[in-house]
């Protein structure tokens, strides 16, 4: 095993006996992640803030306010059921996950390709025009 490696690992078998204080760095980094925060203690880049809604994760407050959208929906007998975060494969190894996959109670009803997106990036029109063209299908924008 490499020298610099080997002392990694016993530094890391030393801070799990408790004989290793961690760095100040290292504390800070972990008590703003376990806040919330990011690593760096920065904003998130899009603005978007983590939200949970019954025990789910959601990626923004946006798609928290469109399940709960889905849910009424399911109510009402529109919507059958749906699928989260569902990977879609493109060639070259590049992976796009809609946000959401919606089927409806109505059977001649094709399903509905979500995401929700507060702002278009270059990247994501690049990955959605990748999808469009590999795929039958068309994402709406939510």
């Amino acid at each position: 095993m490499p020298e610099g490696m080997r002392r990694l690992f016993q530094q890391a078998e030393r801070r799990a006996a408790g004989q290793l204080e961690a760095s100040p760095e290292v504390r800070r980094a972990v008590e703003t992640i376990a806040s919330g925060g990011t690593k760096e203690g920065r904003a998130r880049k899009y603005g978007n803030e983590i939200t949970s809604v019954d025990g789910i994760r959601f990626d923004s407050k946006r798609e928290a306010r469109y399940y709960e959208q889905l849910k009424l929906r399911k109510a009402a007998g529109e919507v059958s059921h749906w699928l989260r975060q569902v990977p879609i494969h493109l060639p070259c190894g590049t992976r796009y996950v809609l946000d959401f996959l919606v089927f409806f109670s109505d059977a001649g009803r094709a399903p509905e390709y979500v995401d929700v997106k507060g702002r278009e990036t270059k990247e994501f029109r690049i990955k959605k025009r990748g999808v469009e063209h590999h795929y039958p299908i068309r994402i709406v924008l939510a």
